[in-house]
């Protein structure tokens, strides 16, 4: 019998070349000229995004829904966008899989359910300069970046989705000459699909106010396009530190080899890593999947930071599960797994405003 540490290495090593099986099985089907090399190219990924019904139809087995929904793009609320690496993901689920519901149009995105809103945190309306909004007295938003790598079909800014940011000028102009600013959250879009030049500009320039203590950058990239960490970005990147890294795990499924590895090398940089989860209906809305998630982010050496109650966004109801739901769950966890796992749970005011708790974990 195995000791249990070299039990563990095995499955471990395992689930790694089940991995690398699957992705080069859809690399072969449906990217057959691609070497192995430019599969690792971040730069390739996104250039390969498959941003079409006709595309998906050829690399995935699609459900009656899934092509109902893909025929009629006049109701999608947003770009269809999706890595070939990601691709990979969806391609090892069965149809309305959990990972598909996130990425693949849905014909209800074209219902506004009551209460919902286009801009349902009031964004516009706390602009205090282009592409930086400030909804906390200390902190702003700094939209660096309209595209993603992938764009998921809940996203609070779907009205912006792949349209260029303002450029950053006037906003780091604004920010220095309001010094009770002390903490600024880049994100967008994904920042992470920038250049590493034109994001350390960015950087560069935040760093030098000498108000601004602490730089966030909000990404879903370690998990939809991990081959963007290079070893290159986390050179720039810990120069900037404190810089912290706030990631969009939603799924134990996105936990693969590449998201751990891109993750233990900005660790290995020394910037810590935060993970912001979004409840999702037949996502992630179970104990089991969220015990899962959590405890595989911490192997990882992420931490689950907030589970965010589902945003008022316009066409995102039946992808929004119930505060309940989410309040049970949290209250399972707690004496079931490490304290650790258990993030906390929060919901952003319709209008603006920022953040709320839900109640603690113990809360009915």
């Amino acid at each position: 019998m195995l000791p249990v540490w070299q039990y563990r290495l095995c499955m471990k090593m395992d689930r790694q070349r089940t991995e690398l099986r699957r992705q080069q099985a859809l690399r072969r089907r449906a990217f057959p000229e691609a070497t192995a090399a430019q599969w690792a190219d971040w730069h390739w990924q996104l250039r390969h995004r498959v941003r079409t019904a006709e595309a998906l139809d050829r690399m995935l087995d699609l459900s009656a829904r899934e092509r109902r929904a893909l025929a009629r793009p006049a109701t999608w609320r947003m770009p269809l966008g999706i890595t070939p690496y990601y691709l990979s993901l969806l391609a090892a689920e069965p149809p309305d899989g959990p990972l598909r519901r996130t990425m693949l149009p849905d014909l209800r995105e074209a219902h506004m359910a009551p209460g919902e809103r286009l801009d349902s945190l009031g964004e516009a309306a706390h602009q205090v300069a282009p592409g930086l909004v400030r909804s906390y007295p200390r902190k702003a938003l700094l939209l660096a970046a309209g595209d993603c790598a992938c764009f998921c079909r809940y996203c609070t800014r779907a009205r912006t989705a792949g349209q260029p940011p303002p450029a950053p000028a006037e906003a780091l102009a604004w920010l220095r000459r309001n010094p009770a600013i002390r903490d600024v959250l880049v994100s967008g879009g994904d920042p992470l699909t920038l250049g590493d030049a034109r994001l350390e500009s960015i950087l560069k320039a935040l760093r030098s106010i000498p108000h601004v203590e602490l730089i966030r950058i909000g990404t879903k990239v370690p998990a939809t396009l991990p081959q963007r960490i290079t070893p290159a970005l986390v050179r720039m990147l810990r120069k900037y530190r404190p810089l912290w890294l706030s990631l969009h795990f939603i799924h134990p499924a996105e936990l693969t080899p590449q998201a751990a590895a891109a993750c233990r090398r900005l660790l290995d940089a020394g910037l810590p890593l935060v993970n912001q989860t979004v409840l999702l209906r037949n996502v992630n809305d179970s104990l089991e999947v969220m015990v899962r998630l959590n405890e595989g982010l911490l192997q990882m050496g992420v931490k689950p930071y907030y589970l965010h109650q589902g945003d008022l966004a316009s066409g995102t109801s039946h992808l929004r599960s119930t505060a309940s739901t989410g309040r049970r769950i949290l209250r399972k966890m707690c004496g079931l797994t490490t304290g650790y796992a258990v993030p906390l749970f929060m919901f952003d005011r319709p209008g603006g405003g920022g953040k709320v708790p839900l109640g603690p974990a113990g809360s009915p």
